[in-house]
């Protein structure tokens, strides 16, 4: 018996956890994964989070270890939440559930700073959101903080916690079904170790991540073609936890039929590798070019930073002839390049003329290409100054497809091209829940001791979401979920 059981082993499911034990709650904690593969996506990721921040001063209570140094030579500006509000709005097209970002914009800020009293550790992110410019760092896109250590640095904070804190964790336990009646739910069904068992609980609080590694679901739902996109992350969320919440009459929520999605090393391996973690994601593009089969470009890769469109583009990608598309660079900008270009698990060509480098662009129209990119070279705007850390206006004209900043000349030798294709991170479909992260049925009335958080709610993100908020929206509504359910 346990007062809260937490069916989930990531970020959203810790703070859950934390929250239930801090209200006295007991507290279990069913991880589907083994210890080796525990953490769910969130380990999979680099840390990052957004929040809202009215400038130094919360960042240095956040990161007490931030020097004077530090601080000096780094430009944070702000993000306030009316910023926030404005880019969930904008890029969800206005689709996002009022309360539900409203809880995430204005807990966002608060939600951090009990994560670091509880002992999780944070740091600038210097080295992907931000360019040293007259010897200066200028953060950009509203992102500035990340866990230390990325994902696994995250759930291992988050475990050293809840071990201190008495939250028991079973792993290698798949939850099956939830143990219910017309009260409510009072525990779950599991399996573990070859063996049925039955836990009852007071409460429960579904964690377990969305629909995105099953094929079936994928294909249903998202529609034809996503049967063979990647999966970026755990190989362990398969939407059981929203098919147990389903099968009692709880109310799906949000776009069953979106996505975030990326693009990704081409010749990745279907499910995420832990040894290489994000770093199969290629989130440069915003610098280059990128090329279809059919040696055409397909999307403005400078329609805005990185942070609000990479989430939308791999679905771009994804509708490309073959599932793929080609990222081409030249010497200037290579500089600029995150790090995952120069791991070795890349499929990478380069060559010192653009003739050159088309032919060697695996399935891809060579003669099309390079019509292509001397197009757009004729376009490029260069007498409007190049900043990466702004949206510069450095654009073309003329093309039927533009691009609207950061709009460089390939010309100056060697020029690079990484091949990527789809990877699929979570799915936006969900459930319908409460201010109070409680689960509605189908008549939207509450469903007693069963909450949720993490990628199980539906409704916050619709077609994209801005870069960091995955986490950020995990922590608030786990937080928010393990507090009522230690209430229930």
């Amino acid at each position: 018996m346990a007062d809260v059981i937490v069916v989930g082993g990531g970020n959203a499911a810790f703070a859950a956890a934390l929250a239930a034990a801090e209200a006295g709650a007991s507290v279990v904690m069913l991880e589907r994964a083994p210890l080796d593969e525990a953490g769910g996506n969130t380990r999979f990721t680099a840390g990052a989070m957004r929040f809202a921040y009215d400038g130094v001063d919360h960042l240095r209570r956040l990161m007490p270890d931030l020097t004077d140094a530090e601080v000096a030579r780094s430009d944070f500006g702000a993000y306030t939440e009316a910023q926030f509000f404005e880019d969930m709005g904008r890029v969800t097209e206005y689709r996002t559930d009022p309360d539900l970002c409203e809880l995430l914009v204005t807990r966002s800020r608060e939600t951090l700073f009990w994560m670091r009293d509880k002992g999780v550790r944070f740091a600038p992110i210097w080295g992907r959101q931000a360019f040293l410019v007259d010897g200066k760092f200028k953060f950009w896109g509203g992102l500035t903080v990340e866990a230390v250590g990325g994902g696994p640095g995250l759930v291992a904070a988050w475990t050293d916690i809840a071990a201190k804190a008495g939250v028991e964790l079973r792993y290698g336990a798949r939850a099956i079904s939830l143990i219910a009646d017309d009260s409510g739910v009072q525990g779950v069904r599991f399996k573990q170790d070859g063996r049925t068992q039955d836990l009852p609980a007071k409460a429960v609080v579904l964690a377990a991540g969305g629909f995105q590694t099953n094929v079936e679901w994928r294909t249903r739902y998202l529609g034809p073609g996503w049967d063979v996109a990647k999966v970026r992350g755990t190989r362990f969320n398969t939407g059981e936890g929203l098919r147990m919440a389903l099968e009692i009459g709880a109310m799906p929520a949000g776009q069953w039929s979106g996505c975030h999605a990326v693009g990704w090393e081409r010749n990745a391996p279907e499910f995420g590798d832990l040894a290489v973690g994000d770093g199969f994601q290629k989130h440069s593009y915003p610098f280059g070019v990128m090329l279809n089969a059919n040696g055409e470009r397909f999307v403005d890769e400078g329609a805005d930073f990185r942070n609000y469109t990479y989430a939308k583009y791999g679905r771009v990608i994804l509708a490309q002839p073959g599932q793929f598309a080609w990222q081409v660079f030249d010497a200037k900008v290579k500089h600029l390049l995150r790090d995952e270009y120069r791991i070795r698990q890349v499929t990478k060509v380069q060559a010192e003329t653009l003739e050159e480098l088309v032919k060697k662009l695996d399935d891809v129209n060579p003669e099309r290409a390079l019509a292509t990119l001397r197009a757009y070279n004729a376009a490029v705007r260069t007498d409007i100054p190049f900043d990466p850390n702004v949206k510069d206006g450095r654009r073309t004209e003329g093309l039927a497809v533009p691009k609207s900043n950061w709009a460089n000349t390939l010309s100056e030798p060697p020029f690079e091209a990484y091949a990527v294709t789809c990877g699929i991170t979570f799915t936006f479909g969900g459930l319908k829940i409460t201010r109070d992260a409680q689960v509605l049925d189908i008549d939207q009335t509450p469903i007693g001791g069963l909450y949720a958080a993490g990628e199980m709610v539906g409704g916050i993100f619709y077609n994209n979401y801005p870069g960091g908020t995955g986490l950020m929206a995990g922590a608030v509504f786990g937080r928010i979920a393990g507090a009522a359910a230690a209430g229930a």
